[in-house]
This record gives structure tokens, sequence and C-alpha cells, in this order.
């Protein structure tokens, strides 16, 4: 199974990148995985609802030049269902067993994704009714795509 991450925003803090290639190296014995880096789009910190939108529209026509629709396509939303870690590894399993061999998941800039790309998802994942910045969301994500390998091969992974 393929990964893609298609992510808006470079990471910056170096904590971050160190974690990320951690587990970009521990996933490579299961999973071929890309990562597709969007520049963010400025955000000043007092936006009209408009204004919002538009900087969600610009950041969603980057991502889909990267959204191949015979894709399953896993946008990141605080609305999407939350899964535990088995149910993800499960949810992962259940996408290779129906033929589909890239998974795409989609994290949005600071103000999220637009409508349009959320339209576009196969599927809503939340981590939690908590706002992350979404450069540690990275790191959380990579982090449970890889517990979900390990459940799926039934190797230990700690808990």
């Amino acid at each position: 199974m393929n990964i893609n991450l298609i992510v808006v925003g470079k990471i910056k803090e170096e904590y971050y990148k160190k974690a990320c290639d951690e587990y970009l190296k521990r996933l490579s014995r299961y999973h071929k995985v890309k990562i597709y880096e969007v520049k963010d789009e400025k955000a000043p910190e007092k936006l009209s609802l408009k204004e919002e939108e538009n900087i969600k529209d610009i950041e969603g026509q980057k991502i889909e030049k990267y959204i191949n629709s015979n894709h399953y396509i896993i946008a990141l939303d605080i609305k999407g269902q939350q899964l535990g870690s088995v149910q993800l590894s499960k949810k992962i399993q259940q996408i290779a067993l129906e033929g589909k061999s890239e998974i795409s998941f989609i994290i949005g800039g600071s103000l999220g994704l637009s409508k349009k790309i959320l339209e576009k998802a196969t599927y809503k994942l939340s981590f939690s009714n908590m706002t992350f910045p979404h450069q540690l969301m990275r790191v959380i994500l990579l982090e449970q795509i890889y517990r979900a390998s390990k459940i799926n091969r039934n190797e230990p992974y700690h808990k």
C-alpha cells in the first residue's frame, strides 16, 4: 500500500522534522510514503468568514493538483469520524481489501480545508475535538499510520 500525505505548509521546527523523519524511516518497512507540501497562504489574525473561505479555496486549489481519483482520499477534519488506533488499522486494512493501492491523507492549513476538498474526500477523519497545529498533526498522523501497520501485521508496539 502506498501512502501519500498532502499537507499545507512546511515544517519549520527541527523537533517536528526529526519526529517525522523517524516515523518515515519506520514506515519504510511497510509502505512507500510520499509527502506533498503545498504553500500555505498568509492568514492575518482578524479575518472575515469570506476571507477565511478565500484562503482555504486557494490552498484547496493547490491540494487538488495532488489528488488522484483512483486513491482513497482521507481528509483530516475536526468534524470527521473519530477512530481508535485499532479501528484505524482495520480501516486501512479494509481499504486494501477493497483493491485500493494508494491512500492520500490531507492535512489542511491553520484554517482547515476548503469545502471542495472535503467534498472530494472519500472519508473524513478526526483525531480529536481539539485543535492541533498542522505541523504537529503530521507527526501524529505518521505515528498512527505506523501503529496501524504494526497492528495489521500482529507485531508488538508499545501501548
